[in-house]
């Protein structure tokens, strides 16, 4: 299928009702019957503020995480308009993919 890979980048001490904002995507996408998607906490990063993001032994709020998920344009759009909707101020990626599954379920 042809479609989007949709990435969001946030760190673990941003939250949306009170809800750390990379579970909370990851539920919506969910609610919204998006096919799969997945959560990854990386150890060290940057943004557009130019500053450190990284998992310290005491501080795990600022911790990178990454959301991705790959989903149709009219996903992508749905999930686009939702975050939005809720005024969520969030770094994202979309970029044209294909997918698929392949072997017997």
């Amino acid at each position: 299928m042809q479609g989007y890979q949709l990435s969001f980048f946030t760190q673990q001490g941003h939250r949306h009702h009170g809800v750390p904002l990379a579970e909370w995507i990851l539920q919506e996408a969910h609610r919204l019957g998006i096919g799969g998607a997945t959560l990854f906490a990386a150890s060290e990063g940057f943004g557009g503020d130019r500053r450190i993001h990284a998992a310290r032994f005491f501080e795990l709020a600022d911790q990178p995480e990454e959301v991705t998920m790959a989903l149709s344009a009219q996903e992508a759009e749905l999930l686009l308009d939702r975050l939005r909707g809720e005024g969520i101020k969030v770094f994202y990626v979309k970029t044209p993919v294909e997918y698929g599954m392949l072997g017997e379920k």
